[in-house]
């Protein structure tokens, strides 16, 4: 194990000096004697065996090794620093990390949002950011997997919140046949043609995720596939309208007229993995969630 020569103090020194120009200017900025600066600066030099400073009239300057070493011990404070901030988040019961499973209905531009919000106060913890489609939340959840799940439902032995409303609708490619068709468009109809469905990314309960259950379906994994796929004329499907609603106004995708189910609303909610046992940071990232939903429905 590597037992490294230069303590941290050492390395403050260096830094305090180079920010204030000299050593006098360093002790009183570290609250140190100037002595002791000028100790750390020259054993620091004895035990790397280079030298970091030269004076210039009264003002020590780096050589070219010391900025080099400068620029490293910069970092490594900072990293130090966080450890320490680390150390005393957990202490406070601040968890480390937090594995955040989302549905891939939800915006993911909400989502982004609220993630940089949380990360001010994110105190070090990291985020693990999971998508699925559909059961896939469910899986999380059931498995111990998940942190916190924004998710289609919650299984048996978890209590969900509606957290957001995502509508679907009915959508193909404007010169796709069913638009030719001129008129109102029946089930009979839409079972005649192939349907582009998101397939379930869950493997307890599968569910492919359509309004039909055509009897001509091709599955892909992601809605951002599903939406290439039906704007290049690949079938029809429901995508949201979050992600659609550009593709409609630049006459990519075009609306079915359907005589019945032409759109549907599908509720995400809010879920703890453990809702007994939720950290701080688990719950702050939840709260932060909530409120830019409600921001964005009220804007």
């Amino acid at each position: 194990m590597f037992n490294p020569r230069i303590s941290l103090d050492q390395w403050r020194s260096l830094n305090a000096v180079v920010e204030t120009g000299g050593y006098a200017q360093a002790a009183a900025m570290l609250n140190r004697s100037q002595s002791s600066v000028s100790y750390h600066i020259s054993r620091l030099q004895d035990l790397l065996g280079i030298e970091v400073f030269k004076i210039v009239g009264r003002k020590a300057r780096l050589t070219e090794h010391g900025e080099v070493l400068y620029r490293r011990s910069q970092q490594l404070l900072r990293e130090a620093e966080q450890l320490e901030q680390l150390a005393n988040t957990l202490e406070q019961g601040w968890e480390p990390d937090i594995i955040l499973v989302v549905d891939a209905a939800f915006p993911p531009a909400l989502l982004m949002q609220a993630l940089k919000l949380f990360e001010p106060q994110s105190k070090g913890t990291r985020v693990q950011l999971n998508e699925v489609v559909l059961s896939g939340a469910e899986d999380a959840l059931v498995e111990g997997f998940a942190d916190l799940v924004i998710g289609a439902s919650a299984p048996s032995g978890f209590l969900g919140d509606h957290l957001i409303s995502i509508d679907f609708i009915a959508v193909a490619n404007p010169d796709h046949a069913l638009h030719k068709l001129k008129r109102p468009i029946t089930v009979s109809d839409l079972d005649k043609h192939l349907q582009v469905i998101i397939r379930d990314s869950g493997y307890a309960r599968k569910i492919d995720f359509g309004w039909l259950q055509a009897h001509h379906q091709w599955s892909v994994t992601s809605i951002d596939t599903a939406v290439t796929a039906i704007s290049n004329g690949l079938g029809f499907g429901w995508l949201p309208r979050h992600v659609i609603s550009s593709y409609i106004d630049k006459e990519i995708l075009k609306v079915l007229p359907l005589t019945e189910g032409q759109q549907y609303r599908a509720s995400l909610q809010m879920i703890y993995g453990n809702s007994e046992n939720t950290g701080p940071a688990t719950r702050t990232l939840a709260e932060i969630i909530k409120q830019v939903v409600i921001q964005s429905e009220l804007g």
